[in-house]
């Protein structure tokens, strides 16, 4: 009987939690993962910079706002986590651009070890994140990017994990 490794208990399956539907298939695939192989998942939402205000207290107000969002949205995916995979996740949220917040959180997170990103479907592509990670910033990944088809079902995503 083979002995399972401690690394493969410290596996964190990071997922960028963003508007898109498909992000749902992916924070799906990560808590199954987890919960099959003694991992855990991650959460990063990123608030993007607001435009600047010609009233500052405007410009405050909706980011207080936006802020308030994103915690909610990250509560509720957090209990979504927890029923799917029985671990508590990880959570970030941070405030910048998507990209550039992703490659430093890697980069500064040594426990995260795969990028588990939806792939969006339709005419318009699998979406700018990943075409961004696949593209010219592959070289530059320090972990493994799993890509999952936004389109299968929970019972699809069930059976291949």
């Amino acid at each position: 009987m083979a002995k399972s490794s401690s690394h493969e208990k410290d596996r964190v399956f990071l997922v960028v939690v963003d508007d898109n539907p498909e992000m749902r298939t992916a924070l799906r695939f990560a808590c199954m993962r987890a919960k099959n192989t003694g991992g855990r998942v991650a959460l990063l939402r990123c608030l993007e910079p607001a435009a600047p205000q010609h009233w500052v207290g405007v410009g405050e107000i909706m980011r207080e706002e936006a802020r308030d969002l994103a915690e909610q949205l990250i509560s509720d995916l957090s209990t979504l986590v927890i029923d799917i995979s029985g671990q508590i996740p990880a959570v970030y949220l941070r405030e910048g651009h998507v990209r550039e917040e992703l490659i430093k959180l890697i980069s500064e997170e040594p426990s995260i070890s795969i990028l588990v990103l939806g792939a969006g479907i339709g005419s318009k592509g699998p979406g700018p994140l990943i075409s961004y990670i696949t593209g010219r910033e592959a070289s530059n990944m320090k972990i493994p990017v799993t890509i999952v088809p936004g389109n299968l079902s929970d019972s699809e995503i069930d059976a291949i994990t």
